[in-house]
């Protein structure tokens, strides 16, 4: 098990960036006065806290990755492979199982699959599947507001280059 610093930035599940601001007994009705816990604050909601057992094993936790890292997975865009198509209740777990993993590469993945399964149907005149609308957002809001924080930009700045890195591959496949 991983104990952060207080002043960490941490992944916390599907709440995306924490900083942790407190490790300690919890003063609340129901909570175990034995246990330590995290008081979190989201990085992108400042008026939310979250509190969790420092032992807790049913959500993801991890400190956010490095620039270097960073740096390294956006020069992989491009041979980053996409997920195969599985059907809708097979793709549905699966893009689950990748949010709840909050791995930054297989968001990568679920963010090009359905990035280039949109353009596709688009083109097609069809309907942009709802099943993946949700989970393009979630795996966006994930990624780049993982790497924003690590490059201390906006969200938008990072989809623009993630996004920059699909449309110039779909260029090159055209060529």
């Amino acid at each position: 098990m991983q104990v952060f610093e207080i002043g960490a930035y941490i992944v916390y599940g599907d709440n995306g960036v924490c900083q942790v601001e407190k490790i300690g007994g919890l003063q609340l009705a129901g909570a175990d006065k034995e246990k330590l816990y995290y008081t979190l604050r989201p990085y992108y909601d400042k008026e939310g806290v979250i509190y969790t057992p420092v032992d807790n094993h049913r959500v993801t936790m991890r400190e956010i990755i490095t620039k270097e890292e960073a740096r390294h997975l956006i020069d992989e865009i491009s041979t980053i492979e996409v997920l195969q198509d599985k059907g809708k209740k097979q793709s549905e777990e699966e893009y689950k199982e990748i949010v709840r993993k909050c791995d930054c590469r297989e968001l990568v993945k679920v963010i090009k699959t359905i990035y280039f399964r949109k353009q596709k149907r688009l083109k097609e005149g069809k309907k942009v599947i709802s099943l993946d609308e949700r989970y393009f957002k979630i795996a966006e809001d994930n990624l780049y507001g993982e790497l924003g924080v690590v490059f201390q930009v906006e969200k938008r700045k990072i989809k623009d280059v993630v996004i920059g890195q699909l449309k110039e591959r779909k260029k090159e496949e055209k060529n």
